[in-house]
């Protein structure tokens, strides 16, 4: 029994990033769940592929395993739970909770890319999908946020910054004219 109450309590002991305070908190439970039940759909789907070595079609056979791997990869990932009585889960879920949203978006979408070329069908085209776009949301988040309009008004004119944002963020390329803006007000162009 204490063996089940160690592995649950280091389930929702998650290593803090400070620098993840501005992703919403919808857009990362958001990510969490398409990649758990992605991963879910993966597996079935990918076993489903694997009935292709019933028709001699070996390309399914191998993108079935390929898709139920990539599907195993992302429940290990995003929902440690799902595998509590695998040795390593937790550690590998931790490692991946510590790195920076792209390598989740990267290994995400390179291993959804696999299982589509091995077999194309609607089976490996969902399967994978989910997981592809799990990658993508994961890469939006690691894009963060927009700035806003004086702050890109700014970056593109060359001009002064809007208040809280350090000095010296946006350069002018060199030999450009500073004084030269590339935005003009909205109100001077806006028809009357």
């Amino acid at each position: 029994m204490a063996f089940m109450s160690e592995k649950l309590g280091a389930m929702f002991q998650r290593p803090q990033d400070e620098n993840r305070d501005d992703v919403p908190w919808y857009m990362r439970y958001g990510a969490r769940a398409l990649g758990t039940v992605g991963g879910g759909l993966a597996i079935f789907l990918g076993l489903w592929n694997c009935l292709g070595i019933m028709l001699a079609d070996v390309g399914c056979l191998l993108g079935g395993i390929w898709q139920m791997l990539a599907g195993f990869v992302a429940i290990t990932i995003e929902a440690p739970c799902c595998c509590m009585f695998i040795e390593h889960v937790q550690t590998l879920s931790n490692l991946a909770e510590s790195r920076p949203y792209w390598n989740r978006a990267a290994l995400y979408c390179g291993i959804a890319i696999p299982g589509v070329l091995f077999c194309f069908g609607l089976g490996s085209l969902f399967g994978s999908g989910l997981i592809f776009a799990t990658g993508v949301m994961y890469g939006m988040m690691g894009l963060g946020k927009k700035g806003t309009r004086e702050d890109m008004a700014a970056a593109a004119g060359g001009g002064t910054l809007s208040p809280g944002v350090a000095p010296g963020t946006v350069g002018i390329p060199m030999g450009a004219d500073p004084n030269a803006t590339l935005m003009e007000d909205p109100d001077v162009w806006r028809p009357t």
